[in-house]
């Protein structure tokens, strides 16, 4: 006798353990010492793909956002809400929540494949199981902080509670929120609240994957999607209505397509479960209308999913690709308000300008900095550098700022009329490493020759 019967819940299950594994170990694991992502408002820096940047490189999130939302399109045109059932925080939430807390471990509910009894009483259990699922909250939030303050961070910050209130506060009210979310908005937030279920229509087409329920086989059960059909059945479906008993947000999916359907195919194993005791294969599966309608295979490369797939990758090399020109130094640069200083040394006329530089080593590794200037006649022909003489050393990460003063070597203005700007180059660079350098332009002001 053939089994048909299938175990979507079960994959499922082993999909969220596999999913909180990566997220709760991933901010721990640092390559160079650096995460594979971090957005570190405390020290002003991004991690991204175990590679460092500073705030200023923050241009590189346009391109992460891009690629967060046009996958999403791409997923929800090619899969449907799969997202919704399989890896959802919020659905695996009420899971542990629902059918972990209430039914295994405390036996509120009485059967997890009945999701639409609701239990009245039990009024201590409820609260029990709410304290628990906040201890859980609590562990939860701090794993989505720690991509915000990293672990080693975080921790020692739990150490001196009054200094960090601001950390604590964040972390008690989102827990707080989040089990409010689950213990008591539940389904209704992924029916009501969740915007998802209101764009995944426009972005469905014949041959995108849904939980669909096979008319042909099982017969109509409600005709125009919305009233209970009054003859007799004529299909397959036995009327037993486990599919309905064991959907969490509460719909029959015998109506066809609804919004409040998130794809955990409960309904397909439930139903598998019945027809294989008559060794039918389930009237629910998880398939296109265009496949179901002609009993073939997914399409599943079509000239929408393609488009997708070239714009993602396309997104994905621009990011790769300017994400490989990353500076290991920052270099700031602002003039003073002075234009420039005129003064008098061994009889001769010394013009000079003032600069404020703000370097930034943004490498792993402390390295020592200077510079030098180019003007339109090659280095250093016409400016040379004052102060500072001698380079100086930068920790990694570490920011300094230093006072510039260049002077002219040269009369370069012969004009009685006005002031001349003169195009500079600073080129700024690490003493001991030849490949981290940075171009910077600037200008050195020259007084009118009538001034001199």
């Amino acid at each position: 006798m053939m089994q048909y019967i299938t175990n979507y819940t079960k994959k499922r299950y082993i999909t969220y353990f596999i999913i909180t594994l990566i997220i709760f170990i991933l901010p721990f694991v640092r390559i160079n010492n650096n995460h594979f992502f971090l957005l570190d408002f405390i020290n002003k820096k991004l991690n991204l793909f175990f590679i460092s940047f500073d705030t200023q490189e923050l241009y590189l999130m346009p391109f992460m956002l891009m690629l967060l939302f046009i996958g999403i399109f791409f997923i929800t045109t090619l899969a449907g809400r799969i997202w919704c059932a399989w890896s959802c925080p919020q659905t695996i939430f009420r899971v542990i929540y629902r059918d972990l807390i209430q039914t295994k471990l405390l036996k509120i509910r009485k059967n997890i494949n009945n999701k639409q009894k609701q239990y009245p009483r039990n009024f201590i259990k409820k609260i029990i199981a709410i304290l628990i699922f906040y201890i859980i909250s609590l562990i939860a939030i701090s794993n989505f902080l720690w991509y915000f303050v990293p672990p080693e961070i975080f921790f020692s910050y739990l150490a001196n509670l009054q200094e960090h209130l601001l950390l604590i506060g964040i972390l008690l009210c989102v827990s707080l929120f989040l089990t409010l979310d689950v213990t008591w908005w539940a389904e209704k937030f992924c029916i009501y609240v969740c915007p998802y279920a209101r764009i995944q229509s426009v972005m469905f087409d014949h041959n995108t994957m849904q939980v669909i329920y096979d008319e042909k086989r099982g017969g109509i059960i409600y005709k125009n999607k919305t009233k209970l059909y009054k003859k007799p059945l004529q299909g397959d479906c036995i009327g037993c209505e486990a599919c309905v008993d064991i959907c969490p947000t509460h719909i029959d999916i015998r109506k066809g397509m609804q919004l409040e359907c998130i794809n955990c195919l409960e309904c397909a194993d439930a139903c598998s479960k019945v027809q294989n005791k008559l060794n039918r294969p389930s009237l629910i599966e998880w398939t296109s209308i265009d496949a179901m309608n002609s009993k073939t295979k997914i399409k599943f490369l079509r000239f929408k999913t393609i488009g997708y797939l070239i714009v993602l990758l396309i997104i994905l090399a621009l990011l790769i690709l300017v994400g490989s020109k990353k500076e290991n130094m920052l270099l700031n640069i602002n003039r003073n308000s002075e234009l420039y200083s005129i003064n008098q040394k061994d009889g001769n006329l010394e013009i000079t300008n003032a600069y404020t530089f703000l370097f930034q080593n943004t490498d792993n590794q402390a390295h020592e900095y200077y510079f030098e200037i180019e003007t339109d006649e090659k280095l250093n022909s016409d400016i040379e550098i004052l102060r500072p003489k001698k380079p100086f050393k930068l920790e990694p990460g570490a920011k300094t700022k230093k006072i510039i003063v260049l002077k002219a070597k040269n009369n370069l203005n012969s004009n009685t009329q006005k002031d001349i700007i003169v195009p500079i180059i600073i080129k700024a660079y690490a003493v001991d490493d030849n490949k981290i350098f940075v171009y910077r332009k600037s200008i050195f002001i020259y007084p009118k020759k009538s001034e001199k």
